[in-house]
């Protein structure tokens, strides 16, 4: 599939703040008064969406390097798994032992809010990356990728490989994840505007590859029309990616969101045509200097959203492999 030159590009440039600056409050735990200006000893917690991912640990690179750069110190965990029934003990665990701030990927927007919200009225600093919680006012700063664009993003890749029209589908990862609703809900909102295209719906993986490959060999027997798949998330393009190539489906076009090896290797071999990359690292590095900022009560911003890069065949020995993820730092 050829891709718009215009689409190959980085389709968000730098960092916007989207919403007004705000002070971080003066009381807010131990970071205070332990020594201002970044150089004070500050202790930084980061828990992660879940462990082994390619995308997270981009993310904890990019958390490291600013760590060291600034003079604090971080210690990383993450569950096995995505799912706040697994990350509500960790975050009562790591907020036990009293960090400074905490840096954390909430795993559901509700089921996370009283715990992550306990750990900032204890006087923890919190900054919550990727995804978010019903309400983060408690928060420093809330840190994420243009989801939604992306979803958008997605879309018109499909769009272009088959102006003739067809049938669509997203496989994702559990409703109520902020993220990858958004991301599903740009797409949708990209589907509804081509008449020509008919939305079968979203289906979720959670998580999993292999339910992702399940999930979209049943959809390849059942819509033998379907042209298009956007996989919500890595594993879920893994997944997806193998269905189709089981299926012996080349005609349709899987769009990935997030670049780890795996799905850059299915690019290169033509499984999945485009592949819509976030910047974790950059989110990890701001997650930092907003915590600092809070700890040394200076004005934080509410709200960081970081842009993304679409990578194809075209421009994965260029730009777009630039923004491919990291397996270790």
């Amino acid at each position: 599939m050829k891709w718009s030159k215009a689409l190959s590009i980085t389709a968000i440039g730098a960092v916007g703040a989207l919403a007004l600056a705000g002070c971080s409050s003066g009381d807010g735990g131990s970071g205070g008064d332990a020594g201002g200006d970044g150089d004070g000893g500050y202790e930084l917690a980061f828990v992660q969406g879940v462990a082994g991912d390619e995308f997270y640990i981009s993310m904890q690179c990019g958390v490291e390097a600013k760590a060291e750069e600034l003079g604090v110190s971080v210690d990383t965990q993450g569950a096995k798994q995505f799912d706040p029934a697994l990350q509500k003990p960790l975050v009562d665990s790591v907020v036990a032992s009293s960090p400074d701030a905490l840096l954390i990927a909430a795993t559901d927007q509700s089921a996370m809010q009283a715990p992550i919200e306990a750990a900032a009225n204890s006087g923890v600093e919190v900054v919550l990356v990727d995804t978010t919680v019903e309400d983060p006012s408690f928060a420093a700063s809330a840190i994420a990728s243009d989801n939604y664009g992306g979803g958008e993003a997605a879309f018109a890749a499909i769009e272009e490989a088959h102006p003739e029209g067809g049938k669509v589908l997203v496989v994702s990862i559990d409703p109520g994840i902020t993220t990858s609703d958004a991301r599903a809900e740009g797409f949708e909102a990209a589907v509804a505007e081509n008449d020509k295209f008919e939305s079968v719906g979203i289906e979720y993986s959670h998580n999993q590859p292999d339910e992702a490959a399940r999930i979209v060999t049943a959809a390849l027997q059942r819509d033998k029309d379907l042209v298009g798949i956007f996989a919500a998330n890595l594993f879920a393009a893994e997944g997806t990616a193998t269905g189709v190539q089981q299926a012996g489906r080349d005609d349709v076009t899987v769009v990935g969101f997030d670049a780890g090896p795996a799905q850059v290797e299915q690019l290169r071999d033509g499984i999945v045509q485009a592949l819509v990359a976030q910047e974790p690292a950059s989110i990890g590095e701001q997650a930092v200097e907003q915590a600092v900022a809070a700890l040394d009560g200076e004005e934080t911003t509410a709200e960081i959203q970081t842009g993304f890069t679409v990578i194809t065949q075209d421009n994965i020995d260029g730009e777009g492999g630039e923004a491919v993820y990291q397996s270790t730092c």
